[in-house]
């Protein structure tokens, strides 16, 4: 990670913007049951990256896991107009 501010959110538009912004799409790791309870699962692909075994998804069935999992979104806090760091990561919103 670098040394850039990091926040979070669970606002469903602003994880939305934020990896769009970035060229990026929803997944789900592949072999993975959709259902499944697990945060790990949940995967954000950008272009470039060696995202074969995603799945792509659409935004609702991922916010739906991201709610379900009780995730917060963890991301790179760059100032307006500035989008190419694409670090972030899902944790846990209760601890």
């Amino acid at each position: 990670m670098s040394n850039q501010k990091m926040s979070s959110t669970t606002d469903h538009s602003k994880i939305k913007s934020w990896v769009e912004a970035r060229k990026g799409k929803p997944g789900l790791a592949k072999g993975n049951n959709e259902t499944g309870r697990a945060g790990g699962l949940l995967r954000i692909s950008f272009p470039g990256d060696a995202s074969e075994n995603v799945d792509k998804l659409p935004w609702d069935k991922f916010f739906t896991i991201f709610d379900e999992n009780n995730l917060k979104f963890v991301y790179t806090d760059e100032p307006e107009g500035e989008t190419k760091n694409k670090e972030f990561h899902f944790e846990n919103k209760n601890g």
